[in-house]
């Protein structure tokens, strides 16, 4: 079978190249080793937010009668994980429908660059193939990483899919770990009733984000019952009894906490093992393939795009560059009328689905200080937003970080209700070079939580009218 496109994985990164390869008319394959829409799609990005939904659910009514609602109930935690296995398999589905819609053939099995323009797929059942395509792309994703402290189980000792369908609910659990992943499952099992710890080695909690978000975030945790150990690092972890007993090294000395189980969430490592790499030559650095700014490798015509090459590990990031990729192959086989425009990886926007939510995007006031702006920073409480008050959702807040002198945007860092739906405004508008002058003579709907950026920036002006 010969291609002019081949996609090793059929992730959001992979999928989506494909589709778009399809759609620019070059004839397309997609090998996939698992189920159509990688890790996103089935034990990532959209299961996760089924599973924090029921979370949400049942913590409105645990918390109705501030809302002048008399209601009860209790949650059936087999029931929860069954919605979201439900959610996720209806997505994969969708994806297969895509797959049919723009005629591009699925290989199932595991796919193995062999030579230049040739791919051997190993199947389940032991069946080998050879497909050949023109170009290859590797968009293959990565897993859980793993720690020697904390080798993986399954069982005791887990990673992100194992927490998405545990059998039971545990009554107790440790969270090593405090980026998105971290944070999101501990905010999902301790909702439920699960008595959360969450250890992270850095001094704050979602590190890369903004220091007055990771503070807010950090109090907000703990204020719904998690306790948060910063500046901690598990070195041991023994399960030989019922349940965990993990070894903590704290700035005040040794610690030891009992759980039923233990979440390692630190991070992910590129699948890059045994794809043809070594074989072909292909470059990589720090356990992720070397590309350059349209994601062609050393070896022409081999591709890679997604979690195993350098960038964010997002699937928006994944999706971004396979399209790019694939546009840059159909611009030099003239199926495309320009060549496409690389990647801002500045200008990407990260969001943590726990509750409060957390979205940003650009420079922190730390990042923009130390890169030498003198700076214009805006800060909006939701407890002075009427749509957050009708909501009963007033904590967090809005900050806006703007250039003094020529009043570019250089980042929004958000905390609360329904934040990661209004980071767009401010991605778009960074793309447009847009200046706070331009944003404050744009209306914002009233009630919503999206005026808060408008009020932010009035704030950093010396023109707050709300505040």
């Amino acid at each position: 079978m010969a291609y002019d496109v081949v996609v090793i994985g059929s992730g959001p990164g992979g999928y989506v190249a494909a589709i778009r390869a399809a759609q620019l008319g070059l004839k397309t394959a997609v090998i996939e080793k698992e189920s159509l829409g990688g890790v996103c799609l089935n034990w990532g990005c959209i299961p996760t937010k089924a599973l924090l939904k029921s979370a949400q659910v049942y913590d409105y009514i645990k918390h109705a009668k501030d809302f002048g609602i008399e209601a009860t109930g209790q949650h059936n935690f087999e029931a929860v994980i069954k919605r979201s296995r439900g959610v996720a398999d209806k997505m994969s589905k969708g994806v297969q429908f895509l797959m049919r819609k723009n005629k591009i053939d699925v290989i199932n099995g595991f796919g193995k660059v062999v030579a230049k323009g040739k791919i051997e797929v190993s199947a389940a059942d032991g069946q080998k193939q050879t497909v050949e395509a023109k170009h290859i792309i590797l968009a293959t994703g990565g897993r859980s990483r793993k720690l020697p402290s904390m080798p993986i189980d399954g069982k005791k000792i887990i990673g992100y899919r194992e927490a998405m369908v545990l059998p039971q609910q545990p009554k107790s659990m440790i969270v090593v770990g405090s980026g998105a992943i971290g944070v999101e499952f501990g905010y999902f099992y301790n909702t439920l009733g699960t008595k959360v710890t969450i250890v992270e080695f850095m001094p704050s909690v979602v590190p890369v984000e903004d220091e007055d978000i990771s503070k807010e975030l950090e109090k907000s945790l703990k204020k719904q019952g998690i306790d948060i150990m910063t500046s901690s690092e598990v070195t041991k972890v023994d399960t030989s009894g019922a349940g965990v007993k993990a070894t903590v090294k704290t700035a005040n000395g040794e610690v030891t906490l009992e759980a039923d189980i233990l979440l390692s969430a630190v991070g992910v490592t590129a699948n890059i093992e045994g794809i043809g790499l070594e074989e072909l030559g292909i470059k990589t650095e720090r356990g992720l393939i070397t590309v350059d700014k349209y994601y062609q490798t050393n070896v022409p015509g081999i591709y890679a795009i997604g979690d195993c090459v350098p960038g964010q590990a997002l699937a928006h990031v994944a999706s971004k560059e396979g399209i790019i990729c694939v546009e840059n192959i159909a611009y030099n086989e003239k199926k495309y009328n320009h060549q496409p425009e690389p990647l801002d990886y500045g200008n990407v926007p990260g969001c943590t689905y726990c509750s409060p939510e957390v979205a940003s995007v650009g420079l922190t006031e730390k990042k923009a200080k130390e890169a030498g702006y003198e700076i214009k920073v805006g800060k909006f409480p939701l407890s002075a937003s009427g749509k957050a008050s009708a909501a009963g959702h007033t904590e967090g807040f809005v900050k806006v970080i703007f250039d003094a002198k020529y009043g570019e945007w250089l980042g929004t860092h958000m905390i609360g209700y329904n934040v990661t739906e209004l980071i767009a405004e401010t991605v778009t508008a960074r793309k447009l070079e847009t200046t706070y002058h331009e944003v404050l003579n744009s209306i914002h709907p009233h009630p919503t939580i999206s005026e808060s950026i408008k009020d932010a920036i009035e704030v950093a002006y010396g023109e707050a009218i709300h505040l």
